[in-house]
């Protein structure tokens, strides 16, 4: 949840969204999605989501997630429950993962956030990045247009969500398409390195020149700041942070600085079968420090065997020793690892020496 482009942020986190968690917390429920979710060999994938870690303080639960197994069958959230929808000739192997985090500072940022992800079920299957791209834009102007209410225009009332997605076609690289302030992180036992670029204020400077490096990431993963720049149905924001444009702003080495132009919203994705994958929502790291608790990320899930596992530490750490100043938010998040195919072949006896690497893969140095 998260206010909009205008809202005044304080310059300390306002105390009644505060929630002092005792060391021994017991978990909060969480939305477990189905295990009856199938994505092959080749993909290791989980999925929680939650109202918040707290038991005490549990606001709706504004996020959703889309995830679409390799046999088309679907799971999305729906009145904040799970349900599962069986897609028709959805073609075997190709796989679709979301985050949405709905804007919480306007009214029906949960139903957005839901139209959104239903919206997803009935986007074909892509190969390309401009596919994906026309598609994803087309949905988002006909949900502005079915949100929107006379005189909405340039005020910021219209309601929007978050939304950072994986396109995985079998033997493809994955596609990327990012909007709004959610992320998806690289994890290494070395390191949490974020591969997508937040939509919010400080990018906005960023791109005018008026932030250089130290200064944008001081403001975007040093701080805890509730702005954003760019929301799906929403708009965006960048030119103006007074003027709404009803376009979305795709973020490409054109409009970026430098330092930030290895980081497009859309594009295609280089992995690493030593890594771990998270797509996440911004109340993981909705705190008085993100950085510091983001650089335990690295050992705590760096090393999970599974990404289920990787995803009970997070939560259960987050629960039982959350980090300070930490803000009652929901949390989202789809975990997932690309094993090689020559891994695969080891497992089962089928080894061949003179097999070249799947294109899925590139050297990372």
């Amino acid at each position: 949840m998260k206010a909009g482009p205008h809202a005044a942020v304080p310059k300390r986190p306002i105390s009644s969204k505060l929630w002092p968690f005792p060391l021994r917390a017991p978990p909060a429920p969480m939305t477990r999605l189905l295990d009856t979710l199938d994505f092959g060999p080749r993909l290791d994938i989980a999925a929680r989501s939650g109202a918040s870690a707290s038991k005490l303080l549990v606001p709706e639960n504004q996020d959703n997630m889309l995830l679409i197994d390799g046999n088309g069958r679907a799971v999305l959230l729906h009145d904040q429950i799970e349900r599962c929808v069986q897609l028709p000739a959805w073609p075997q192997g190709h796989v679709r993962l979301a985050v949405l985090d709905g804007m919480g500072g306007h009214g029906q940022g949960r139903q957005a956030a839901e139209a959104v992800a239903a919206g997803l079920l009935h986007i074909p299957p892509c190969t390309t990045l401009e596919q994906l791209t026309a598609r994803l834009d087309a949905l988002h102007a006909t949900l502005q247009q079915r949100f929107s209410r006379p005189g909405d225009n340039d005020d910021f009332r219209r309601p929007g969500t978050t939304l950072t997605l994986l396109e995985i076609a079998p033997d493809q690289a994955p596609l990327l398409y990012h909007v709004g302030d959610s992320r998806l992180y690289e994890i290494t036992p070395q390191a949490a390195q974020p591969l997508t670029i937040d939509h919010v204020p400080a990018t906005a400077f960023a791109i005018l020149g008026l932030l250089g490096e130290q200064e944008w990431w001081q403001q975007v993963h040093g701080e805890h700041r509730a702005q954003i720049s760019q929301a799906f149905i929403l708009g965006n924001a960048f030119a103006n942070p007074q003027v709404l444009d009803n376009q979305l702003c795709a973020l490409d080495p054109e409009h970026l600085p430098p330092f930030l132009s290895h980081l497009p919203d859309r594009r295609a994705l280089a992995v690493r079968p030593d890594a771990l994958y998270l797509l996440a929502s911004d109340g993981f790291w909705a705190c008085g420090q993100p950085q510091r608790w983001i650089e335990r990320w690295p050992a705590l899930l760096g090393q999970a065997a599974t990404a289920g596992a990787a995803l009970d530490q997070l939560f259960g750490e987050l629960t039982a020793h959350p980090p300070a100043a930490l803000h009652i938010d929901n949390l989202t998040a789809i975990a997932l690892r690309f094993r090689p195919r020559a891994e695969l072949d080891r497992q089962h006896g089928n080894i061949d020496e003179t097999a070249l690497p799947s294109s899925l893969f590139q050297p990372h140095f």
